[in-house]
């Protein structure tokens, strides 16, 4: 029984202690990861950056095109669940179980995000932080603000970095 009850705890804690870092998870659908790698115009042997990568979802889409990637997760549980199901693809995919915003990010042609609003900002600046440009930022759902999307696509929205 205590084994059940210390279950119970680190699963609230591993999903409720990313909220005060990004968001929760959510998976994307995949309409939206369709259009995201269309919008994102990434062809074989590309990189791919997603920050809070879920299950996986994207990643595997993005490996079933040639795509290599790296994907973020703050919660373990989850990131357990994205490194298990991206096994089949591991000479295209790294999952890292840690915070993006104390990372510095790889090389990557575009970066994937499914944020909450009151982060896009933040992740804006973060982004003319990064010391590879130009660079693509496909955002599922949501806007950074006072910042003109590229395209648009199923939700999905499409903004172009350059130094």
């Amino acid at each position: 029984m205590i084994w059940l009850a210390l279950a119970v705890v680190i699963l609230m804690i591993s999903f409720g202690a990313v909220l005060f870092y990004g968001a929760p998870y959510l998976p994307s659908l995949t309409p939206q990861v369709n259009a995201a790698l269309e919008l994102s115009e990434l062809k074989a042997g590309d990189m791919l950056l997603e920050l809070g990568c879920g299950d996986g979802k994207v990643l595997i889409a993005a490996a079933k095109l040639g795509i290599s990637s790296v994907g973020y997760e703050l919660n373990p549980v989850v990131a357990l669940v994205a490194w298990l199901r991206t096994r089949k693809y591991k000479s295209q995919v790294k999952i890292i179980c840690g915070n993006f915003w104390a990372a510095d990010w790889p090389q990557v042609n575009a970066i994937f995000t499914f944020l909450l609003p009151k982060y896009m900002a933040r992740l804006d600046n973060k982004i003319y932080q990064y010391q590879y440009m130009p660079t693509k930022l496909i955002s599922n759902a949501f806007v950074i603000p006072n910042k003109p999307i590229k395209a648009q696509k199923n939700g999905v929205n499409l903004y172009i970095y350059n130094k």
